[in-house]
């Protein structure tokens, strides 16, 4: 897996604890979803965005150089902190029963 991006995480969001030696505190980022090639992750990446819960898509760099959308390699991923799963899965959960038509 690659390195996680740096990406601003909201203080009100993660328990206080221990810092790096830099003053940062260390996030885990999880897998709240996963998609056929990277469009739809970077979708739901900004509606959870849109929430306010931090989170970042991503595929691996093979895939995505030869434009692959199955397998292993096409597979678009959705992830957030670790503090915010529950939040992101709920939404995403909300988001899947409004989208089915009538």
């Amino acid at each position: 897996m690659s390195e996680s991006p740096s990406i601003p995480v909201p203080n009100g969001g993660l328990d206080s604890g221990e810092t790096t030696p830099g003053g940062r505190k260390e996030v885990r980022w999880v897998e709240v979803a996963q998609t056929p090639g990277l469009t739809p992750a970077q979708i739901m990446a900004g509606r959870l965005q849109a929430e306010g819960v931090p989170a970042y898509a991503w595929q691996e760099g093979a895939g995505q150089a030869t434009g692959l959308i199955v397998g292993m390699l096409g597979a678009g991923h959705v992830m957030v902190p670790e503090d915010f799963e529950d939040e992101a899965l709920r939404i995403l959960s909300e988001d899947a029963t409004t989208d089915e038509p009538d």
